[in-house]
């Protein structure tokens, strides 16, 4: 007898009444029936247990430059194993990784390789990275993988970062603190009609996680906000999201401004004009964030760390990247301020 083999068991999800299960991984939190899938399309209920469909389907493993995810402030200059599988639980109609992380909603199909834990680090090891990044899709809806590489990471001396949407429950986030030292989040507008009509989400769980992640953690915090014209680049709209950054997460937590280039839903758009981020960067520093960069421009000054005391440019950058880093035992050489981080120099 040919006895059937399931995919990985899935964490953080309960039994409900008639076979259902209840998905708390993210703030969605479906209800979902038997033989049915979440909203992520990688989560299904197989008779009343509910399995990760993603676990061994690795669409992309490679190192990258830590700047790249972006992350400024954590060991800069440093290379990070980059992973990924297929899925989301957003449906960003401006996605730039559209092909690999909507393709599952949109044919239910999974592609990828079954590439193990064992070999994913010992691939990072082997390329002389510091961490492993789990980014390019949403790395909460590959949690199962996410875990097992995390905590066999850290056996070997690798830090791990997620590149997120920021959708996570208190109890993922809980979960995965044992094993996670840092975090970039997309904090895609300060508006619920953005993260409703473009997004199919919602704006205040991505902010209760930024703020929980800030005040009870110890995950180095960073977040990017990619600027579409005329959707999420006002100058009212962006006073309120970085006074919100400075008031709930503080003014040493980086916020990186990135350029948006038409992409999937919004290939017949522009890209971001300068002078939207430039305005933005200003913004940003009036408000009182101590570190603001601009993304995909490269060559431009807006990707160095300056130290925001006496303005000493601290860490140059070209792209993603680094050409000199100047900062001692993470202070500034010339005035001795501390600049926020983990493993600066």
């Amino acid at each position: 007898m040919t006895v059937e083999k399931h995919p990985k068991q899935a964490v953080l999800w309960t039994p409900d009444e008639g076979k259902k299960t209840q998905c708390f991984l993210c703030e969605h939190r479906c209800l979902i029936h038997d033989g049915k899938i979440g909203r992520c399309g990688v989560r299904k209920n197989i008779g009343g247990v509910l399995y990760s469909l993603n676990y061994d389907k690795v669409v992309s493993a490679n190192p990258d430059p830590i700047e790249k995810k972006p992350l400024f402030h954590f060991q800069p200059g440093s290379k990070s194993f980059s992973i990924a599988t297929m899925g989301c639980n957003f449906c960003c109609e401006f996605c730039q990784n559209w092909q690999i992380s909507q393709a599952v909603v949109e044919t239910g199909e999974i592609d990828g390789q079954a590439i193990s834990p064992e070999q994913i680090v010992n691939a990072a090891t082997r390329y002389g990275c510091k961490s492993i990044a789990y980014t390019y899709t949403e790395p909460t809806v590959f949690m199962e993988l996410c875990t097992d590489c995390g905590k066999l990471a850290r056996q070997h001396g690798l830090a791990n970062v997620f590149v997120s949407n920021g959708y996570q429950t208190k109890e993922a986030i809980d979960f995965a603190a044992e094993w996670l030292d840092g975090i970039n989040i997309d904090l895609k507008a300060f508006s619920e009609d953005y993260y409703h009509r473009l997004c199919k989400a919602k704006l205040q769980p991505v902010l209760d996680t930024i703020e929980y992640i800030a005040r009870h953690t110890n995950i180095w915090l960073e977040t990017t906000t990619l600027l579409v014209p005329d959707e999420n680049d006002s100058e009212e709209e962006l006073k309120r999201l970085t006074e919100f950054l400075v008031t709930t997460a503080g003014p040493d937590f980086p916020w990186h401004v990135s350029r948006f280039y038409p992409q999937y839903k919004f290939s017949g758009s522009v890209p971001t004009p300068l002078e939207s981020l430039q305005r933005a960067y200003e913004i940003g520093k009036q408000a009182g964030l101590h570190y603001v960069y601009l993304g995909n421009i490269p060559g431009s000054s807006r990707e160095n760390t300056y130290c925001y005391n006496c303005g000493r440019i601290l860490i140059e950058r070209i792209g993603y990247n680094v050409t000199s880093n100047k900062i001692k035992d993470s202070k500034c050489p010339d005035c001795g301020t501390g600049i926020a981080g983990v493993d600066l120099g």
